[in-house]
């Protein structure tokens, strides 16, 4: 266990960001992928659409960097959303919620950016809690509906299931930019992947950063300005 993120098996309140972003323990409880997400949205948006909000930790995170944007949240667990409210509001913040499932939406709006932690996950409920069994295919097309043109999508996902999000990517993203994220083992545990609709520029596959990596879990630092800070780009 980190000890950036508040995980004590007692503790009422999870920390992210050095303390800068606080979520109440609920049903489905922060991990350091919340921050990552997060991490990736460029700055100076005015829109977001956080697509399966769950508690609120990713789209809090992002109003840690960016208090200017409005947030919309979407999630099909009504339970959720109300999780989500409370810790918005403990937090000082405001996000618009909608009760809905992105593979069912009907909808015109989009966004400046559409990000998402999806349930990418294959195992049962109880092994997986929210993480498990969804098309994760049908689940990027409708979260890259959602973006304007020129906007971005920002998905974290583990390792194993980076080719099934790329190949959807590719028909409508470029500029696409990768980021694999590793823990113990040698090879990457989670990828963080972020491109740009209707745009035609190339992939950049960067060799990754370590998940307890402290300038980003604690300070808050963005993907943006690590890649510049280590000399990437």
């Amino acid at each position: 266990m980190n000890y950036y993120i508040a995980m004590a098996q007692k503790q009422e309140i999870f920390t992210l960001m050095g303390g800068r972003v606080k979520i109440f323990r609920g049903r489905y409880n922060p991990t350091s992928d919340a921050v990552w997400l997060a991490s990736i949205v460029p700055k100076g948006k005015k829109t977001i659409l956080d697509v399966g909000i769950g508690t609120g930790a990713v789209g809090l995170c992002v109003l840690a960097n960016n208090p200017e944007v409005r947030i919309t949240g979407i999630d099909v667990s009504s339970e959720m959303l109300n999780e989500c409210a409370k810790n918005a509001e403990y937090n000082d913040q405001e996000i618009e919620l909608i009760n809905t499932d992105i593979l069912s939406w009907h909808t015109d709006r989009t966004f400046d950016v559409v990000i998402t932690n999806p349930p990418y996950f294959r195992g049962t409920p109880a092994k997986h809690n929210a993480h498990h069994n969804a098309n994760l295919t049908m689940w990027v097309r409708r979260c890259i509906a959602r973006v304007k043109p020129r906007g971005y999508f920002c998905i974290i996902v583990s390792a194993d299931r980076m080719s099934d999000v790329i190949t959807e990517m590719h028909e409508k993203c470029g500029d696409i930019t990768i980021l694999p994220l590793f823990g113990a083992k040698a090879s990457a545990e989670r990828v963080l992947i972020r491109g740009r609709m209707g745009t035609k520029g190339g992939t950049t596959l960067y060799k990754g950063l370590s998940m307890n990596y402290e300038p980003i879990l604690r300070d808050g630092l963005t993907i943006d300005d690590t890649l510049a800070t280590l000399g990437w780009i």
